[in-house]
């Protein structure tokens, strides 16, 4: 890993696909030992066989008891240096069509994943001379979408929760971060192609440029560009970065 004289232990969390496994990834490439957590086993056992990721660990981030005991069986080979809060789903709905439940499926994943992620690699990180929390939020989490409040709720929250850690931790050597990503081209953003596409009868091509025509470069984000500002924040020249949440978004915002 470029600019970090040692070899990191990282967890992803959501690392069998997409941004995730693109993250987790490069981070192999750049020296970590990586552990992917996800709910979906053959995936995370995929990335494991590419050698996207050294280990896998099974657990739903919104469970918080399950959370804890995947990672105290990772953090048991070797200490969690970096923690990756990566995992997320998304549901759209007009506001009057989001119910409670919808909201709390929302804030579990997006919101109390990160916060039960963090609460668990935490106590043993900040005594250690290096650490780095990264989360994947979202540009719904600077900026409003239609159709969208619980999803974007759940990540102006991750905002939220990245800035006031970063002060409490401006004393340690731990690093807390969000990345921002623009839509990016994933399994989860192909999931609202297809909708919109069912919704409207647009082309597919048509519902990607909906998409697109977010971003100024007019294009989608691809998973390496934000698994790249997720390696800048581990690196031991970003040490004076936290608090901050990162757009890779093609200049939108």
């Amino acid at each position: 890993m470029s600019g970090l004289s040692h070899s990191p232990h990282a967890l992803v969390t959501g690392g069998g696909r997409g941004i995730g496994r693109a993250i987790a990834a490069s981070l192999v490439r750049a020296g970590a030992t990586v552990t992917v957590l996800g709910r979906n086993a053959a995936a995370l056992e995929e990335a494991v066989g590419a050698g996207a990721a050294h280990f896998a660990a099974v657990a739903d981030v919104s469970n918080e008891t399950l959370l804890k005991a995947a990672i105290a069986e990772a953090s048991a080979r070797k200490p969690i240096d970096i923690l990756i809060a990566n995992a997320g789903s998304a549901e759209s709905a007009p506001f009057a069509k989001s119910d409670s439940a919808l909201f709390a499926r929302m804030m579990d994943v997006n919101f109390m994943g990160v916060v039960h992620a963090i609460g668990c690699v935490l106590p043993g990180m900040k005594d250690r001379p290096y650490g780095r929390i990264v989360a994947v939020a979202s540009t719904a989490g600077l900026k409003g979408y239609a159709y969208v409040s619980a999803y974007s709720a759940a990540k102006h929250a991750v905002v939220g929760l990245v800035r006031s850690l970063a002060l409490e931790m401006a004393g340690s050597n731990v690093t807390v971060n969000a990345v921002c990503p623009g839509f990016t081209d994933t399994d989860l953003v192909a999931g609202s192609i297809e909708n919109i596409m069912k919704k409207t009868g647009r082309t597919r091509e048509q519902a990607i440029a909906e998409l697109a025509k977010h971003n100024p470069q007019g294009r989608l984000i691809s998973p390496q560009e934000v698994a790249d500002a997720v390696l800048w924040l581990c690196g031991d020249g970003a040490s004076a970065i936290t608090g901050q949440a990162i757009a890779v978004a093609g200049g939108e915002i």
